[in-house]
């Protein structure tokens, strides 16, 4: 059984998860960028990894997960959010939504990472009532973001994706 495992990495979160996953993937397992991936026809089971933008796969990532249909597939996605905060909560759910249309979702993983340093700017020039202003509770979620992914989350990703295949 193939197995495929591609990612979209912003930041290069997503690309470190991803390279701590293939580890304890079958042997022969393949990892691409998503702008270099495969037709997901040619495997049997495929891992989709993608940073969240706006509470869902990014761009890129959406359009690979069109071509997905009728395999075993795992997820897994970073995000500036807490991970057991509820806009990541809804984001797993969402990702289950996509990949489940066509799909038979085996697993998911979903960890905190550093947050886009341009978006952390903007953030700062918004007026204090704007929903995403810089606040001192946003601002000390960007500095604990800023040390992710770490150890912890790449033994827990490793662990989520181990034994499906």
């Amino acid at each position: 059984m193939k197995t495929l495992l591609v990612y979209s990495s912003k930041t290069g979160n997503t690309k470190k998860v991803a390279e701590e996953i293939i580890k304890v993937l079958p042997q022969g397992s393949e990892i691409y960028p998503v702008e270099e991936a495969p037709e997901p026809s040619q495997y049997d089971n495929v891992v989709i990894g993608y940073w969240i933008n706006r509470g869902t796969a990014d761009d890129k990532t959406l359009k690979y997960i069109e071509r997905i249909e009728g395999k075993k597939v795992g997820f897994f996605c970073t995000l500036g959010a807490y991970p057991d905060s509820e806009h990541a909560l809804n984001c797993i759910k969402n990702g289950y939504e996509l990949l489940g249309i066509n799909n038979e979702v085996l697993t998911s993983f979903i960890c905190q990472g550093k947050i886009d340093p341009a978006l952390t700017e903007r953030f700062k020039e918004l007026p204090p009532d704007h929903p995403h202003a810089m606040t001192p509770e946003r601002k000390k979620r960007h500095e604990i973001a800023s040390k992710h992914p770490d150890a912890d989350d790449f033994r827990n990703a490793q662990e989520a994706f181990k034994s499906i295949f």
